[in-house]
């Protein structure tokens, strides 16, 4: 095999970020498309020069026989859909998060784990330049004893945005600030410092008309000792302001914001390090937050499934940030810091 066969459902606004970089890999080829809005799914094959579309996923699935299913609907339509290509031997790449319960999550990484298929959740984030400088001081021992870790998600979300459809802002397809918005965030958090011990949080919603939080705030204790903060908002005016981390240390203070966490905004250590020398070319300007990232996640599913590389994310990746935002959420409503692991 020197080429892997997809087919994608759901051909809403993240869709477009795979489409366009499956066609910028050699070894990718797009089978199908699937909404189940007829139109929607017309308009994309077209776009995209896909040969065939589809308004129901199992259909599809089962007609086409793809390699691998990349799934970009409502987070709670993620487990359902991702069990059923695993039990039909398809590979499975779900947007994030990777669902909206543990119970669930876990179903859909057993159903791969028995049928002996890849589960991959889509953390693109990771693969930003300044983010990927900023893991390498990390794991270079650069900040010395890392003290704090700090998150800031200043986003803007329009009434608008939950209106384009029923299942935005609701608890059982969506979830609010923290698990839609901020999930890469959370991902980051653990990606960069480690497990957690414990979480505190409050949430509310201000200034949108739904079921899930707009705004919420809270402190993570890391297993290491460190403290996290992490910030998440949706209702800043006019616009995206901020998507940050800051990392603080013994020897090193390092902060990667921009929009997207795409630029670095401050970077000193007590030593030097030859990677300092890429700092002024690492700034990137994404036209939106979900930046850039996409094509070298999906570069390494495709490597991964050609037998080629080692998945950079997978199933198991995707469950733990959702811990910590389940936690979260837990203590938001018991008023009450939440202990990990963390078994609702």
């Amino acid at each position: 095999m020197n080429k892997i066969n997809f087919c994608l459902i759901g051909c809403g606004r993240i869709s477009s970020r795979h489409l366009d970089a499956l066609k910028l890999i050699d070894s990718a080829n797009v089978l199908a498309c699937c909404d189940i809005v007829t139109e929607l799914a017309e308009d994309t094959a077209k776009k995209y020069n896909i040969k065939n579309f589809y308004t129901n996923y199992k259909e599809m699935l089962e007609i086409e026989q793809p390699n691998a299913v990349i799934i970009c609907t409502p987070s709670g339509l993620h487990s359902e859909m991702g069990i059923f290509a695993a039990e039909h031997h398809i590979n499975v790449i779900t947007e994030k998060p990777v669902s909206i319960s543990l119970k669930q999550a876990d179903s859909l990484i057993k159903a791969c784990d028995n049928n002996k298929v890849k589960l991959f959740v889509v953390k693109q984030n990771r693969l930003n330049q300044p983010i990927q400088l900023l893991k390498n001081a990390i794991d270079k021992g650069r900040f010395g004893k890392i003290f704090s870790v700090n998150s800031t998600v200043r986003w803007t979300r329009p009434q608008s945005y939950y209106d384009l459809s029923k299942w935005r802002g609701t608890w059982e397809f969506d979830g609010g600030a923290f698990l839609n918005q901020a999930s890469h965030y959370f991902d980051l958090l653990y990606w960069l410092i480690g497990p957690v011990d414990y979480v505190m949080a409050t949430t509310a919603t201000l200034n949108h008309n739904i079921e899930v939080e707009d705004l919420g705030a809270g402190i993570i204790r890391f297993r290491n000792g460190v403290i996290g903060v992490i910030e998440v908002t949706m209702n800043i005016f006019p616009r995206n302001l901020e998507g940050s981390i800051t990392v603080m240390g013994e020897y090193g203070t390092a902060k990667i914001g921009g929009i997207a966490v795409n630029k670095v905004e401050h970077w000193e250590f007590k030593d030097y390090d030859d990677d300092d020398r890429f700092i002024d070319n690492l700034n990137t300007k994404p036209l939106d937050v979900y930046g850039y990232g996409h094509l070298g996640f999906l570069s390494n599913v495709v490597e991964v499934l050609l037998g080629k590389a080692e998945p950079k994310t997978d199933g198991r990746d995707g469950r733990k940030s959702l811990e910590i935002i389940l936690a979260m959420y837990e203590s938001a409503k018991i008023g009450k810091r939440v202990s990990l692991p963390f078994n609702p």
